[in-house]
């Protein structure tokens, strides 16, 4: 079974983009960008909820010429990768991606059957509606230092605990990143 992960830049106070949507306060700096790269070249599968797909597509296959070498990788290790996009209003999808309009938590748990590797949700609002389900196996959380006081939250309110196991911290010089294993 492959195992699932939800790994996103959050605020101190536990939000992924300010009240206004932004997330201009999450740019990597070439050493965690770099750890982003080596990271997502594991993935056998990218799982995106329509805005975060939208947000990736709209950059990261036509990054610019001037751009750094590792965002260039990027971009190439990005549009590659296999994604499946789940959004009821896209009309396509493209870069390598499915698309998928319903049954998020049945979908997701028959790709996590289909194969032993790592996939990696990405969106908020996805990675809400399968938390519930047990469905993520390890949380990986950069924890920038901003207070934003507002914004989406990385979690949801959830009905019972979630039990996890702390398995590595560690220290970029823009964040820190806490890796968490469900119990």
């Amino acid at each position: 079974m492959r195992k699932l992960i939800y790994g996103i830049t959050v605020s101190l106070d536990g939000y992924i983009n300010d009240r206004d949507g932004r997330i201009d306060w999450t740019e990597p700096d070439d050493e965690l960008h770099q750890f982003h790269n080596d990271r997502y070249r594991e993935l056998e599968v990218g799982i995106h909820g329509r805005r975060l797909y939208e947000l990736m597509a709209d950059y990261w296959p036509t990054v610019p010429a001037d751009a750094s070498p590792i965002m260039r990788e990027f971009g190439e290790l990005w549009t590659n990768k296999p994604k499946v996009v789940f959004s009821r209003t896209l009309p396509e999808v493209h870069w390598n991606s499915r698309l998928v309009r319903d049954n998020a938590v049945e979908e997701v748990r028959a790709i996590k059957a289909d194969g032993d590797g790592v996939i990696e949700v990405g969106g908020a609002d996805l990675a809400a509606s399968l938390i519930p389900h047990n469905l993520i196996d390890e949380y990986q959380v950069y924890i920038a230092p901003v207070l934003l006081g507002g914004g989406t939250p990385m979690f949801p309110a959830l009905e019972k605990r979630i039990p996890l196991r702390l398995v590595e911290t560690r220290q970029f010089s823009t964040v820190t990143l806490q890796r968490y294993v469900v119990e």
